[in-house]
Protein backbone atom coordinates (compact mmCIF):
# COMPACT_ATOMS: atom_id res chain seq x y z
CA UNK A 1 0.00 0.00 0.00
CA UNK A 2 2.85 2.48 0.67
CA UNK A 3 4.61 1.64 -2.78
CA UNK A 4 1.39 2.43 -4.41
CA UNK A 5 0.86 5.41 -2.52
CA UNK A 6 4.51 6.81 -3.40
CA UNK A 7 3.81 5.89 -7.25
CA UNK A 8 0.84 8.23 -7.42
CA UNK A 9 2.75 11.14 -5.68
CA UNK A 10 5.33 9.91 -8.42
CA UNK A 11 3.04 10.48 -10.95
CA UNK A 12 1.74 13.61 -9.85
CA UNK A 13 5.48 14.97 -9.94
CA UNK A 14 5.61 14.55 -13.59
CA UNK A 15 3.63 17.66 -14.08
CA UNK A 16 6.55 20.15 -12.78
CA UNK A 17 8.53 21.91 -14.51
CA UNK A 18 12.30 20.38 -13.88
CA UNK A 19 13.73 23.12 -12.05
CA UNK A 20 11.28 22.62 -9.59
CA UNK A 21 11.29 18.86 -9.26
CA UNK A 22 15.18 19.26 -8.77
CA UNK A 23 14.83 21.30 -5.92
CA UNK A 24 12.56 19.31 -4.39
CA UNK A 25 14.72 16.48 -4.85
CA UNK A 26 17.44 18.43 -3.55
CA UNK A 27 15.85 18.60 -0.13
CA UNK A 28 14.60 15.31 -0.35
CA UNK A 29 18.46 14.24 -0.62
CA UNK A 30 19.28 16.08 2.22
CA UNK A 31 16.81 14.26 3.90
CA UNK A 32 17.34 10.86 2.75
CA UNK A 33 21.20 11.39 4.27
CA UNK A 34 19.80 12.43 7.79
CA UNK A 35 17.61 9.77 7.60
CA UNK A 36 19.25 7.00 5.94
CA UNK A 37 22.25 5.86 8.12
CA UNK A 38 23.41 2.57 6.42
CA UNK A 39 23.78 3.91 3.06
CA UNK A 40 25.17 6.94 4.84
CA UNK A 41 28.14 4.75 6.15
CA UNK A 42 27.75 2.71 2.90
CA UNK A 43 28.95 6.66 0.92
CA UNK A 44 30.93 7.60 3.65
CA UNK A 45 33.13 4.50 3.30
CA UNK A 46 33.58 4.53 0.17
CA UNK A 47 34.39 7.86 0.00
CA UNK A 48 37.30 7.46 2.40
CA UNK A 49 38.48 4.58 0.62
CA UNK A 50 38.38 5.95 -3.13
CA UNK A 51 39.37 9.36 -2.21
CA UNK A 52 41.40 9.57 0.94
CA UNK A 53 42.98 12.86 0.52
CA UNK A 54 39.37 14.35 1.23
CA UNK A 55 39.27 15.43 5.06
CA UNK A 56 36.51 14.78 6.96
CA UNK A 57 34.50 17.49 6.36
CA UNK A 58 35.08 17.63 2.81
CA UNK A 59 33.71 13.77 2.45
CA UNK A 60 30.51 14.33 4.53
CA UNK A 61 30.16 17.56 1.93
CA UNK A 62 30.76 15.58 -1.44
CA UNK A 63 28.37 12.88 0.58
CA UNK A 64 25.60 15.62 1.12
CA UNK A 65 25.62 16.50 -2.49
CA UNK A 66 25.31 13.07 -3.59
CA UNK A 67 22.57 12.29 -1.87
CA UNK A 68 20.84 14.92 -3.27
CA UNK A 69 22.17 13.74 -6.94
CA UNK A 70 20.66 10.40 -6.13
CA UNK A 71 17.14 11.79 -5.07
CA UNK A 72 17.02 14.11 -7.70
CA UNK A 73 17.26 11.15 -10.49
CA UNK A 74 14.85 8.84 -8.14
CA UNK A 75 12.22 11.73 -8.26
CA UNK A 76 12.83 12.88 -11.91
CA UNK A 77 12.49 9.23 -13.26
CA UNK A 78 8.27 10.26 -12.95
CA UNK A 79 9.02 12.20 -16.14
CA UNK A 80 11.01 8.72 -17.50
CA UNK A 81 7.90 6.83 -16.64
CA UNK A 82 5.24 8.81 -17.43
CA UNK A 83 6.42 11.60 -19.32
CA UNK A 84 6.12 12.21 -23.22
CA UNK A 85 8.77 11.20 -25.37
CA UNK A 86 9.29 14.58 -26.84
CA UNK A 87 9.93 15.85 -23.31
CA UNK A 88 12.12 13.38 -22.28
CA UNK A 89 14.17 14.95 -25.92
CA UNK A 90 14.17 18.07 -24.48
CA UNK A 91 15.39 17.49 -21.02
CA UNK A 92 18.46 15.31 -22.60
CA UNK A 93 21.00 15.88 -25.04
CA UNK A 94 22.84 14.11 -27.10
CA UNK A 95 26.83 14.79 -27.47
CA UNK A 96 29.08 12.92 -29.63
CA UNK A 97 27.36 11.39 -32.20
CA UNK A 98 29.93 11.05 -33.95
CA UNK A 99 31.93 8.75 -32.55
CA UNK A 100 28.23 6.27 -32.32
CA UNK A 101 27.97 6.59 -35.83
CA UNK A 102 31.85 5.82 -36.77
CA UNK A 103 31.31 2.50 -35.29
CA UNK A 104 27.61 1.99 -36.47
CA UNK A 105 26.27 -1.06 -37.42
CA UNK A 106 28.92 -4.02 -35.71
CA UNK A 107 28.97 -5.46 -32.76
CA UNK A 108 29.12 -2.56 -30.11
CA UNK A 109 29.15 -2.35 -26.46
CA UNK A 110 27.85 1.08 -24.68
CA UNK A 111 29.96 1.27 -21.41
CA UNK A 112 27.78 3.03 -19.22
CA UNK A 113 29.24 3.02 -15.57
CA UNK A 114 26.75 3.76 -12.48
CA UNK A 115 26.53 7.63 -12.50
CA UNK A 116 22.79 8.88 -11.09
CA UNK A 117 21.61 9.90 -14.32
CA UNK A 118 22.04 6.21 -16.12
CA UNK A 119 18.17 5.54 -16.57
CA UNK A 120 17.72 9.08 -18.45
CA UNK A 121 19.95 8.54 -20.56
CA UNK A 122 19.54 4.77 -21.12
CA UNK A 123 15.44 6.49 -22.16
CA UNK A 124 17.06 9.10 -24.24
CA UNK A 125 19.32 6.51 -26.43
CA UNK A 126 16.13 4.19 -26.65
CA UNK A 127 14.93 6.81 -29.05
CA UNK A 128 17.76 6.92 -31.15
CA UNK A 129 18.03 2.82 -31.76
CA UNK A 130 17.24 -0.39 -30.33
CA UNK A 131 18.94 -1.32 -27.45
CA UNK A 132 19.40 -4.88 -25.53
CA UNK A 133 20.70 -4.13 -21.36
CA UNK A 134 20.89 -5.95 -18.46
CA UNK A 135 17.60 -5.65 -16.01
CA UNK A 136 18.11 -6.73 -12.36
CA UNK A 137 14.81 -7.53 -10.52
CA UNK A 138 13.77 -6.17 -7.86
CA UNK A 139 12.07 -7.10 -4.67
CA UNK A 140 9.34 -5.17 -4.61
CA UNK A 141 6.61 -5.96 -7.25
CA UNK A 142 4.91 -3.49 -7.15
CA UNK A 143 7.88 -1.07 -8.14
CA UNK A 144 9.86 -3.97 -9.91
CA UNK A 145 6.42 -4.05 -12.58
CA UNK A 146 6.54 -0.15 -12.92
CA UNK A 147 10.13 0.18 -13.38
CA UNK A 148 10.13 -2.04 -16.42
CA UNK A 149 7.20 -0.94 -17.23
CA UNK A 150 9.65 2.20 -17.66
CA UNK A 151 12.54 0.69 -19.16
CA UNK A 152 10.48 -0.95 -21.76
CA UNK A 153 8.38 2.73 -23.55
CA UNK A 154 10.97 3.17 -26.44
CA UNK A 155 12.44 1.72 -28.77
CA UNK A 156 12.62 -2.36 -29.41
CA UNK A 157 14.71 -2.81 -25.90
CA UNK A 158 15.69 -6.44 -24.50
CA UNK A 159 16.28 -6.72 -21.01
CA UNK A 160 18.11 -9.91 -19.74
CA UNK A 161 19.16 -10.88 -16.27
CA UNK A 162 22.69 -11.98 -15.58
CA UNK A 163 21.18 -15.44 -15.66
CA UNK A 164 20.13 -15.45 -19.10
CA UNK A 165 24.21 -15.61 -19.82
CA UNK A 166 25.88 -14.05 -22.89
CA UNK A 167 24.41 -15.82 -25.65
CA UNK A 168 21.25 -13.37 -26.37
CA UNK A 169 23.53 -10.71 -25.89
CA UNK A 170 26.19 -11.93 -28.33
CA UNK A 171 22.86 -12.34 -30.65
CA UNK A 172 21.96 -9.56 -30.53
CA UNK A 173 25.10 -7.10 -31.06
CA UNK A 174 25.78 -9.28 -34.18
CA UNK A 175 22.43 -8.18 -35.48
CA UNK A 176 23.60 -4.96 -34.85
CA UNK A 177 21.57 -4.04 -32.02
CA UNK A 178 24.21 -1.93 -29.18
CA UNK A 179 24.17 -3.77 -26.07
CA UNK A 180 23.90 -0.65 -23.62
CA UNK A 181 25.93 -2.46 -20.87
CA UNK A 182 26.49 -1.39 -17.02
CA UNK A 183 29.46 -3.21 -15.55
CA UNK A 184 31.09 -1.31 -12.34
CA UNK A 185 28.83 -3.13 -9.34
CA UNK A 186 29.83 -5.66 -7.06
CA UNK A 187 27.66 -8.89 -8.14
CA UNK A 188 30.16 -11.34 -5.95
CA UNK A 189 32.29 -13.79 -6.72
CA UNK A 190 30.50 -14.94 -10.05
CA UNK A 191 32.57 -14.27 -13.21
CA UNK A 192 34.69 -11.50 -11.31
CA UNK A 193 38.35 -10.98 -10.97
CA UNK A 194 40.09 -8.48 -8.55
CA UNK A 195 41.47 -5.83 -9.97
CA UNK A 196 41.96 -1.58 -8.57
CA UNK A 197 39.60 0.89 -8.78
CA UNK A 198 40.59 3.51 -7.14
CA UNK A 199 44.08 1.65 -5.75
CA UNK A 200 41.54 -1.39 -3.93
CA UNK A 201 40.71 -4.35 -4.70
CA UNK A 202 37.28 -4.65 -6.27
CA UNK A 203 35.54 -7.54 -7.38
CA UNK A 204 34.84 -6.74 -10.83
CA UNK A 205 32.67 -8.49 -13.66
CA UNK A 206 34.93 -8.94 -16.40
CA UNK A 207 32.21 -9.39 -19.15
CA UNK A 208 32.95 -6.29 -21.02
CA UNK A 209 36.63 -7.53 -22.25
CA UNK A 210 34.42 -11.63 -22.50
CA UNK A 211 31.92 -10.21 -24.98
CA UNK A 212 34.14 -7.72 -26.90
CA UNK A 213 36.39 -11.17 -27.85
CA UNK A 214 33.68 -13.16 -28.60
CA UNK A 215 31.93 -10.90 -29.97
CA UNK A 216 34.08 -8.98 -32.04
CA UNK A 217 32.57 -5.92 -30.69
CA UNK A 218 33.71 -2.04 -30.47
CA UNK A 219 33.60 -0.46 -26.45
CA UNK A 220 31.80 2.72 -27.06
CA UNK A 221 32.03 5.00 -23.41
CA UNK A 222 28.42 6.40 -23.13
CA UNK A 223 28.28 8.97 -19.78
CA UNK A 224 25.44 10.78 -18.70
CA UNK A 225 25.62 14.02 -16.48
CA UNK A 226 22.78 15.91 -14.62
CA UNK A 227 23.71 19.17 -15.45
CA UNK A 228 22.78 21.38 -12.03
CA UNK A 229 19.56 23.09 -10.91
CA UNK A 230 17.35 21.66 -13.08
CA UNK A 231 19.08 22.61 -16.71
CA UNK A 232 18.76 18.72 -17.88
CA UNK A 233 21.12 15.67 -18.62
CA UNK A 234 23.64 15.05 -21.39
CA UNK A 235 24.98 11.97 -22.78
CA UNK A 236 27.73 11.65 -24.34
CA UNK A 237 29.71 9.39 -26.59
CA UNK A 238 33.08 9.36 -26.24
CA UNK A 239 35.69 7.79 -28.61
CA UNK A 240 35.23 4.45 -29.44
CA UNK A 241 38.76 2.47 -27.45
CA UNK A 242 41.02 1.05 -29.38
CA UNK A 243 43.58 -1.70 -29.40
CA UNK A 244 40.70 -3.30 -27.11
CA UNK A 245 40.38 -5.64 -26.35
CA UNK A 246 44.37 -6.09 -25.37
CA UNK A 247 46.42 -8.44 -24.10
CA UNK A 248 44.34 -10.42 -21.12
CA UNK A 249 41.27 -10.11 -19.77
CA UNK A 250 42.66 -9.03 -16.67
CA UNK A 251 44.18 -6.28 -18.48
CA UNK A 252 41.11 -5.15 -20.26
CA UNK A 253 39.00 -5.45 -16.82
CA UNK A 254 42.11 -3.20 -15.33
CA UNK A 255 41.62 -0.56 -17.83
CA UNK A 256 38.05 -0.12 -17.29
CA UNK A 257 38.32 0.37 -13.62
CA UNK A 258 40.78 2.88 -14.79
CA UNK A 259 38.99 4.94 -17.03
CA UNK A 260 35.67 4.82 -15.39
CA UNK A 261 37.90 6.69 -12.26
CA UNK A 262 39.20 9.04 -14.93
CA UNK A 263 35.18 9.90 -15.33
CA UNK A 264 34.34 9.34 -11.69
CA UNK A 265 36.65 12.62 -10.75
CA UNK A 266 35.23 14.81 -13.06
CA UNK A 267 31.88 14.77 -11.12
CA UNK A 268 32.31 12.81 -7.90
CA UNK A 269 29.23 13.49 -6.57
CA UNK A 270 26.81 11.81 -9.68
CA UNK A 271 28.47 8.45 -8.73
CA UNK A 272 26.83 5.39 -7.14
CA UNK A 273 28.63 6.10 -3.83
CA UNK A 274 25.73 4.43 -1.99
CA UNK A 275 26.35 0.97 -3.47
CA UNK A 276 28.18 -1.66 -1.75
CA UNK A 277 31.14 -1.43 -4.37
CA UNK A 278 33.59 -3.48 -2.35
CA UNK A 279 31.36 -5.91 -0.38
CA UNK A 280 33.09 -9.09 -1.84
CA UNK A 281 36.89 -9.07 -0.24
CA UNK A 282 39.60 -11.10 -0.99
CA UNK A 283 39.64 -14.40 0.97
CA UNK A 284 40.75 -13.73 4.78
CA UNK A 285 39.45 -9.89 4.69
CA UNK A 286 37.27 -8.58 6.70
CA UNK A 287 34.01 -6.83 5.50
CA UNK A 288 34.21 -2.96 5.08
CA UNK A 289 30.66 -2.16 6.06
Amino acid sequence: MLTRAALVLLWLLRLLPLRLLAAIGNGFGLLLYALGRERRNVCLVNLARCLPELGVRERHALARRHFQAFARTFLERAILWWGSAARIRRLVRIEGMEHFEAVRGGPLILLAPHFVGLDMGAARVMQEFDIVSIYARQKNEVFDAVLYAGRMRFGRVTLLSRQHGVRPALRAMQAGRPFYYLPDMDYGQRDTIFVPFFGNEAATITGVSRLARLAGARVLPCITRMLPRGEGYVVRFLPAWEDYPGASIEADTRRMNAFIEEQVRQMPEQYLWVHKRFKTRPPGEASWY
